[in-house]
Parts: C-alpha cells; structure tokens; sequence
C-alpha cells in the first residue's frame, strides 16, 4: 500500500527572532522521512531530530514485518501454529488496527499482507488477473482472524499463511510517537512528515501556523487549498501515478482487502485528524470504500475531515471542510 504523496509543505520564511527553524531529510522506513524542529539554535535542533531518528529506529525493530527479529514477523511466522506474546505497544497498536477495520468494514485491513500480490502496476502486466485468481489471492486476509488476548497480551494468526503488515497504520503511528517524544525533551514547534504522513505541532518562529497545501493530482502544478495545521495531522493517499487499465476501466494499485480487485473511482484522499495514525489508516480505508460511502463515514465520525479527488478530477470535501475559505 506503498503511498504516492500529493502533498506540499509550505514554510513561510522565517523572520529574526529567538528560534531557528531546522530541517533534515533522511531515507527510512524505506520512504522519504523529513523532521522540522524549532529550537534556538541548531546544535539544540540536532539534538532534538537525532531523538527522532532513535525513535523510528526503535519502533521499526517492534513493528516492521520485513526485519526478521521484530514481534510482527515473530507473529506471522508462528500463524496457525501458537499465539505470540508482545509488548503493551505493539498489542495496543495491533488494537486499534482491528477497530478501524471494523469501522471500515475491513477496508482497511493489516490482515492484507497475507495477499497474493497478482497485480503489477509497473507496465508488465498484460492481461487481468482471472476471477478466480482475484478470489485465491486475498483469501487469507481477515481481521476478524486475528486473535488478541488481552490478559496474557497475546496475537495469534488463525490460518497458516496469514501475514500482518502496519505499512498503512505505522507510519502515522511512528509520526505520533516522534512528535510525543520530542515535545516531551521540549521541542514545542515542528514537523513530522514519514513519506506524506503529517504531524505539526506549536507554530513557526514568526508566530504564523505550519500550512499544508493540498494538490490535484491530475493537474500537479496547482494548489487547489492551503490548509493551516497546528497540533493537528493529515495524510494523503493516491494512484495517479500506479494503475492499469483494462477494457476502458482504470484499476489503481491500492486493493480492496475484501475482494482482492483494485480500488476504483478515486486518484486522492486527504485525510485531517488529531492523530496520524488516525489519518492514515482512513485515508485507505476511505480510498478503498470510494467517494460516497468515504465521504458519508467521514462525516459521522467527530474530529476528522477529509478531501477527495476522484478519477475525473472533481474534488470532494466533508462537511467540516470550505474548500473555497482556503482556496
């Protein structure tokens, strides 16, 4: 669920004052991974984002499902076979998972590493998949497989062949947990952004709020909406640049976990919440479940606010958001 990111980041110039604004762009988490900090002076700066490296670290070796060491791959490897004891961290994050499948009615799903990957979206697929290889290839997928025991803090993997993966809830997780920390060590000014997972906290230097401006993505060199962002997050998830066609109709590279057939209908969702976690995990959920269903969950859920770009580059908002105010 690799994200194509339709996000740009504007920073007003910073004025004389007491603070600096500092940035570093790194490569983890196998994504692009950049951290703002406001501090007084850059040494302080520096202290502050080799914290936040620290922590990515520390997180990737609980969650990720591709270092061999980490509980998640400790978790599939032992699928079908025995449930497998965790840290507090990784059950509650496990948990929350399972709750916005459940919001999403399982279209969002951690449940979807398990799937056959049928579809290539790098030019080299010819033919569509058959139906029954659609049908083969997500039926291992299954949040409702996934068993927690919350006494003895324990996962277990029903099925063999069952596979968890947090690429679509993690990355927000780890910008939630950087910008906690860094708060803590006080860093009361700055910038998360894990490969378009967004978290801003406190306001630059010259007083004014951090601003997201949010792109078309079927016409990238305009800014359709600034959004100011303070103590808040947001997350954009796209496939204009990752699809196939066939017979007329366009199939992105984001999957239905619950059909194993491409989401339909939708080039971008933008996701606004408190958390990133948060963000991230609807912007798939909502991508997948398309815009009237998306939008009509949005809107019934407190604190979050969302944008969407369908295929035909008509922009949707929930109720929450005036497109217009911030053109």
């Amino acid at each position: 669920m690799k994200k194509i990111l339709f996000i740009i980041l504007l920073f007003a110039s910073v004025i004389a004052t007491s603070q600096i604004t500092h940035k570093r762009k790194l490569f983890m988490l196998g994504s692009p991974f950049e951290v703002t900090a406001v501090a007084n002076d850059t040494v302080k700066a520096n202290e502050y984002i080799d914290l936040a490296v620290a922590e990515v670290k520390r997180i990737e070796n609980l969650i990720s499902d591709w270092i061999p060491t980490t509980q998640i791959s400790e978790i599939n490897r032992n699928a079908g076979i025995k449930p497998v004891k965790v840290d507090t961290e990784v059950f509650e994050l496990v948990e929350r998972a399972i709750k916005i499948s459940q919001i999403t009615n399982g279209a969002f799903d951690i449940s979807y590493a398990s799937m056959d990957k049928i579809w290539k979206f790098d030019g080299s697929m010819k033919v569509m998949p058959t139906e029954e290889a659609i049908k083969k290839s997500v039926a291992k997928i299954g949040y409702k497989n996934i068993i927690l025991n919350p006494k003895e803090h324990t996962i277990f993997l029903k099925f063999e062949g069952m596979k968890l993966g947090l690429g679509g809830i993690g990355q927000g997780y780890i910008a939630d947990k950087v910008k906690d920390l860094l708060f803590s060590k006080g860093c009361f000014s700055g910038i998360i952004n894990v490969s378009g997972d967004i978290n801003a906290w406190g306001k630059q230097p010259d007083g004014k709020p951090w601003t997201v401006g949010i792109v078309n993505p079927l016409n990238k060199n305009k800014i359709f909406a600034t959004f100011p962002i303070e103590d808040s997050a947001v997350e954009t998830s796209g496939s204009y640049e990752k699809y196939v066609n066939f017979n007329g109709i366009r199939y992105s590279h984001i999957i239905d976990p619950r059909t194993g057939y491409p989401a339909r209908g939708i080039v971008s969702v933008s996701v606004f919440a408190k958390q990133t976690e948060i963000a991230d995990a609807m912007a798939t959920g909502i991508f997948v479940l398309g815009v009237e269903v998306g939008l009509d969950l949005v809107n019934q859920i407190k604190g979050l606010e969302c944008i969407i770009v369908d295929d035909k580059g008509k922009i949707h908002s929930s109720k929450g958001i005036d497109i217009k105010k911030y053109n």
